[in-house]
């Protein structure tokens, strides 16, 4: 499988911490946003929504949107299982991960902020208290959502709420967000990177990371 990725995209993060804990082989080809590869004819072919990740299987079908890549490799490689059969506590994951995924994410990606920069004149100090503000009421809610005593967000073993949490965390991490007031998902973010799997999927360990003064 081939796994084009961007280093610092959260959707990408999440797919790539799955593929990682279900033991799954793929090659990253780097999709530079900032540079904006994703909107070249060869890459459109590809996703014509213009994002990451793809994810291109071995007999060449496409898929594409984070979460959907999510269910598929869930449904095609159970273990470990990261989406619960059980209805309730399916919907209770789906709904911690939703948070994120519908939430916070799509009002702070590249286009939404390109958008704001280049309609309306918001400067970089504007953009990262818009992307904080989102962060922080998601956060909220999920702080109240998230279990007790228990290392990752519903249990004792990572879900697709937990690769959601500590993908935008990353993000809350560098938009300087006081993280303070959310001990349990900085409990679920250690626990997630104590996991090889996990911390293999980190920016910062991928091939096209770039060291950014």
């Amino acid at each position: 499988m081939k796994l084009y990725s961007y280093w610092r995209s959260s959707t990408s993060y999440r797919v790539r911490a799955a593929l990682n804990l279900k033991r799954l082989s793929y090659e990253i080809v780097p999709v530079d946003l900032v540079a904006g590869v994703q909107r070249k004819e060869d890459y459109l072919t590809l996703n014509p929504g213009a994002g990451v990740p793809t994810l291109v299987l071995e007999d060449g079908t496409t898929l594409t949107q984070s979460l959907a890549i999510l269910d598929y490799l869930d449904a095609t490689w159970p273990e470990p299982q990261l989406i619960p059969f059980d209805p309730l506590q399916r919907a209770r994951v789906l709904a911690a991960a939703h948070t994120v995924a519908l939430d916070i994410h799509p009002v702070n990606n590249l286009r939404v902020l390109g958008e704001l920069k280049t309609r309306f004149g918001a400067t970089q100090d504007q953009l990262t208290d818009w992307m904080c503000h989102w962060m922080r009421l998601g956060f909220e809610a999920l702080e109240a959502q998230l279990e007790e005593n228990t290392p990752f967000v519903f249990g004792a073993v990572p879900d697709i709420a937990d690769l959601c949490i500590i993908a935008q965390l990353y993000n809350a991490r560098r938009w300087g967000l006081d993280l303070t007031h959310y001990p349990k998902l900085r409990g679920v973010e250690e626990a997630c990177l104590a996991l090889p799997e996990i911390a293999a999927a980190h920016p910062d360990q991928q091939p096209d990371a770039k060291v950014i003064s």
